[in-house]
């Protein structure tokens, strides 16, 4: 189960009042950051930009490759453990707006994990260390360290399972 804060609405959808949530100069700002984050060619700028203009808490050599994307609401629920990789077009959510209510959510990733290509993180998970998800996987639960998670639904299986 996600770990998240709801926060239920009760006339119209969230999303249309959004700004009473969070401040606009606050996302305005995140935006410039992340945006410009994205197109950077080095990781290292990227590393720096993301862990000084966002306060997310990186551990050493994380990467982000080409168009990954940090949540704009708020960045510094992520977390992400030395050594990782944040694969192209990779998208960590700690926030989402439904019809109903918001919810908040923070996001762990472990260390000397991959997450790949076009996959999506959502609020309130937490993926061990060692972890590999396989390309366009939807993170929508926990993943335990030494694991390989792929798909929609996530699929996940022990990588000692899979590496013999």
């Amino acid at each position: 189960m996600r770990k998240l804060e709801r926060f239920p609405s009760k006339k119209e959808n969230p999303l249309w009042r959004m700004y009473r949530t969070i401040s606009f100069f606050r996302v305005v700002k995140n935006f410039i950051i992340v945006e410009a984050g994205r197109y950077f060619p080095s990781t290292r700028m990227k590393h720096t930009l993301y862990k000084t203009g966002l306060n997310m808490k990186l551990g050493d050599k994380v990467s982000f490759a080409y168009k990954a994307m940090p949540d704009l609401f708020y960045p510094e629920n992520i977390t992400v453990g030395e050594n990782s990789i944040i694969g192209y077009n990779a998208t960590l959510l700690t926030h989402e707006y439904l019809v109903d209510e918001y919810r908040i959510g923070s996001i762990t990733i472990g260390k000397n994990t991959m997450i790949g290509a076009n996959v999506t993180v959502l609020p309130g998970v937490t993926i061990g260390d060692n972890v590999l998800v396989g390309a366009g996987s939807v993170v929508s639960k926990d993943i335990p360290d030494n694991s390989i998670a792929y798909g929609n639904p996530l699929v996940i299986k022990e990588r000692s399972d899979i590496e013999k």
